[in-house]
């Protein structure tokens, strides 16, 4: 119940004091390109669920069609500001509305595509026992994982292979201890990862 009120009251100011910041993204990307401004994929959240997750629109219209994920500046896909925005995370803002409509915390394992799910193991799937968040220990140490991927012959096979498994171990990490307290801590330390 703490943790819930916690999500809602900072999701809440975060929007109305990054309100500035998310509209002048939001012209930048009308203007940039066509299509909308935001980006919503079907992600699995909390008791196996799926959910509709918002993102900024960082890609080109149909880019999906063209593979799940990116592989940093070597990724065509990506817009210019698209390319700005996921560098500092800020494509991620809009998921604030996640929290506030109660899919997803501030903090919890980060919110994986049904293809990829239906691959984890039995332990693997205790990620689903808690609501998934905006940030993590894996978010924070994957924070350049385009970039990874963009160095692997084999994109997706380095993902399922090496990425994958090890973020859902980092993801234990926080089941082991999901209190408010640890969850400020690592909202300070993606803060830190961001501005540094």
């Amino acid at each position: 119940m703490l943790k819930r009120l916690f999500d809602v009251l900072f999701s809440f100011i975060g929007l109305v004091v990054l309100a500035p910041v998310l509209l002048m993204i939001a012209l930048a990307i009308v203007v940039e390109s066509r299509g909308g401004i935001f980006y919503i994929q079907d992600r699995v959240g909390k008791g196996n669920r799926d959910f509709k997750l918002i993102k900024f629109r960082s890609m080109v219209l149909g880019s999906d069609k063209k593979g799940l994920l990116t592989v940093g500046n070597k990724d065509s896909r990506i817009t210019t500001i698209g390319s700005f925005i996921r560098k500092y995370k800020l494509d991620e803002l809009p998921q604030l509305f996640n929290v506030l409509r109660g899919d997803m915390s501030l903090v919890g394992p980060r919110p994986e595509v049904r293809k990829y799910v239906d691959l984890y193991t039995k332990e693997q799937l205790k990620v689903l026992d808690v609501k998934p968040g905006i940030t993590d220990y894996a978010s924070i140490e994957y924070f350049n994982e385009n970039e990874i991927l963009a160095n692997s012959e084999h994109a997706e096979q380095t993902y399922l292979e090496e990425v994958m498994p090890h973020k859902l171990e980092l993801n234990q990490k926080y089941l082991a201890n999901p209190s408010l307290a640890h969850d400020i801590k690592l909202i300070f330390k993606t803060l830190k990862k961001v501005f540094r």
